[in-house]
């Protein structure tokens, strides 16, 4: 009977789990199978650009191995990108060496000295360039570092040899690299361009839903504030899937500044969004309302539904015609008429940001496949430096670092002094403009290289003997390869992946003639570890500016900007808002969202600045407006608002016959609130 009984209900339970646990190891499987693909690429492209290495019997065939896997990415637009930088930078380095060579001939301290400068100079221009072009200089750095090694003597200077190495190491990187695009380019298709879509729609529609319920007065302050101050930080984001596109496709790498409008005009989006909130906020009793349904009402029925909900297949589907009906609703909005000055400012502001979102969709259109558009005015490639002191404090780290291990291996006389240079250099120059998580980094950095260390042992000592065909060879080194690259894949401790695979074939020293040498290699692992635990040394002793301080600069040196906006009227207006939205991109990630707040303020505050300036002389306000902006530039924000108030009493005569009187109003209107929201900050370049 209690088989009777239980037995069914235990076979359907039973069945059950054996179900449930399938079920969980497709999951499973699914999750793991494009990272085991990687690693198989990764593996692939590695043995390809060996043999061909071997083949043209290259002296050190390693650096194609190790080179072919510094440049597999998961994401086929970052290799093909970080490939293309790393041949830049490694031709840079390569000339760099050659001549320092060329200039200190005999001058064993003024060659070192200036290698060491050059890691310092290149460690400073990586930290104010961004993404694969800051790896590029990086590189430049310590490829230089990598042929002086090659080159230096137990204690001595460049043995004049600098050329040859230079032609051979440029020759075995390039082979690597273009080895590793065959192999990523064949097995790969891409999709940074279907992610960057993506990630453009789910922006704009979540932002336009968002600013469409602070219009219908539907969130609270406090969680509207929240929102948008968490889109900053996404929008920031955007910045490396856009350089993975242009490695993708040539054709969106020309129309590239069609895609950076689209990042910049979700920033000024922002700032609309925010003198919008702070208007309604100081709206009395139903006007406010009233208001707004004016506005939403000039909206086109098709666009204002779009707008309201939080869905990115609209934006996806056909961004042509939602261009179009964005345009649409700009030019109404921009001539609707007001019978207030609050209302001139919600419709004006409300255009802006169909104007921006109208810019994503340029973007948008573009990545659908239209690159026949009219031509628009775009920043192409402007440096806007945010800060120059974290970059001269990383030169300056390298530069001791690279000098203080170069001291100590002529100290020592140690054989494998150069080699740690050259994993200092490395180390210090890579990995300076992470900023706070630098150390960290070259911690985990070290460890992988002892892994590797460890690894490479393994395979050379136990593993290589016993096989004696490249066949062979290349599935030993699959054995380690496939597993690391797999790992390297995953969003956790990539940094020490990436070190272990790195480091994994350079100790491992692959060539025609195999060598096993235990003592030559314990002497190279221990140099490159010793190099790398100079390098996380280094970070320690000098740190990275903190999160707070590099927080605050950023903030000072944005009102130092908007002040002489304000003073030099003839100072370019989009020079200055690229100095604003690179400074909001190189906020700290641990920033507090006030801070970022503060940024799109200012960015709000300096445009509607720009606009009086234009058009004060119109309306007989022009000696107050240019006094209000002198009182601003002292940081006397009281005497700006009287200045203001008093060129808009000028300007409350003009506004019930003159649509752009009206405008200015809205414009002073603008600056007043914000004045009025952060006042210390205008006044002192902080806030608390």
């Amino acid at each position: 009977m209690q088989a009777g009984r239980h037995g069914p209900n235990s076979t359907s339970t039973a069945g059950g789990r054996a179900s449930a646990s399938w079920d969980a190891l497709l999951s499973a499987t699914s999750r793991a199978a494009p990272a085991l693909l990687f690693g198989i690429r990764l593996w692939a492209a590695v043995c390809l650009a060996l043999y061909v290495a071997f083949w043209l019997e290259l002296d050190n065939a390693f650096w194609a191995g190790t080179s072919a896997a510094l440049v597999c990415h998961p994401h086929l637009g970052a290799s093909l990108r970080k490939g293309w930088f790393r041949m830049i930078g490694t031709l840079v380095g390569a000339v760099a060496i050659v001549a320092l060579t060329a200039i200190f001939p005999q001058n064993r301290a003024g060659f070192l000295l200036s290698l060491a400068l050059w890691g310092g100079l290149c460690a400073l221009v990586s930290t104010l360039l961004r993404n694969f072009a800051a790896y590029a200089v990086a590189l430049a750095g310590f490829t230089a570092a990598i042929i002086a090694g090659d080159e230096l003597g137990a204690v001595g200077g460049a043995n004049g040899e600098a050329f040859t190495l230079a032609i051979a190491r440029v020759s075995e990187i390039w082979i690597g690299i273009v080895c590793a695009g065959i192999v990523l380019a064949g097995t790969d298709f891409g999709g940074a361009q279907r992610r960057l879509a993506e990630l453009l729609a789910e922006l704009a529609g979540d932002i336009a839903s968002r600013f469409t319920a602070t219009l219908r007065r539907g969130s609270p302050e406090s969680l509207t504030q929240k929102v948008r101050r968490e889109f900053i930080r996404r929008v920031i984001a955007t910045d490396p899937v856009i350089d993975e596109v242009k490695g993708e496709s040539a054709a969106l790498r020309y129309h590239s500044p069609v895609l950076q409008q689209a990042v910049d005009a979700m920033f000024a989006v922002l700032a609309a969004w925010r003198i919008v909130d702070s208007r309604l906020r100081r709206a009395l009793g139903s006007s406010g309302a009233q208001e707004t349904h004016h506005v939403l009402r000039a909206i086109p029925t098709e666009l204002r539904e779009a707008l309201e909900r939080s869905d990115r297949s609209p934006w996806l589907s056909d961004p042509a015609r939602m261009r179009g009906l964005c345009r649409t609703a700009f030019d109404t909005l921009v001539e609707m008429p007001s019978r207030t000055v609050s209302l001139r400012l919600l419709a004006d502001q409300t255009a802006a940001v169909i104007a921006g979102l109208s810019r994503v969709l340029d973007g948008l259109t573009l990545l659908a496949g239209d690159t026949v558009r009219e031509s628009s005015p775009g920043r192409g490639f402007e440096l806007h430096v945010s800060d120059w002191l974290p970059a001269l404090v990383n030169a300056g780290r390298a530069f001791a670092t690279i000098v203080a291990v170069q001291i100590f291996w002529i100290w020592t006389e140690w054989p494998n002094g150069p080699l740690a240079i050259t994993f200092a250099a490395i180390t210090v120059i890579l990995l300076s403009p992470r900023s706070d998580e630098s150390y960290a980094a070259a911690v985990k950095f070290t460890a992988g290289a002892a892994i590797a260390a460890l690894a490479a042992a393994t395979v050379l000592f136990a593993g290589l003997p016993n096989v004696d065909s490249f066949v062979g060879f290349a599935i030993v080194l699959g054995i380690f390869l496939v597993p690391a690259g797999a790992m390297m894949a995953q969003p956790w401790n990539t940094v020490l992946f990436v070190a272990i695979t790195a480091n994994f074939v350079p100790l491992l020293g692959p060539a025609n003639q195999m060598s096993y040498n235990t003592i030559q290699f314990y002497n190279a692992a221990l140099a490159i570890v010793a190099g790398g635990g100079a390098g996380a040394l280094s970070f320690r002793l000098i740190p990275p500016l903190s999160p707070e301080l590099r927080s605050w600069r950023l903030l000072a040196l944005s009102l130092r900007d908007l002040r002489r906006l304000a003073a030099d009227p003839g100072q370019r207006e989009h020079s200055w808002e690229g100095r604003l939205y690179s400074r909001i991109a190189a906020l700290p990630v641990q920033a507090e969202p006030l801070h970022r707040a503060l940024l799109i303020t200012a960015l709000a505050v300096g445009q509607n600045m720009v606009l009086l300036q234009r058009s004060a002389g119109q309306f007989g306000c022009a000696r107050e407006i240019d006094a209000a902006l002198r009182h601003f530039s002292s940081g006397d924000c009281e005497a700006m608002v009287t200045e203001l108030e008093a060129a808009d009493r000028r300007l409350a005569a003009l506004a019930g016959n003159l649509l752009p009187a009206m405008r200015a109003s809205a414009e002073i209107l603008a600056i007043r609130d914000a004045l009025s929201d952060h006042r210390t900050y205008f006044e002192t370049g902080a806030e608390h």
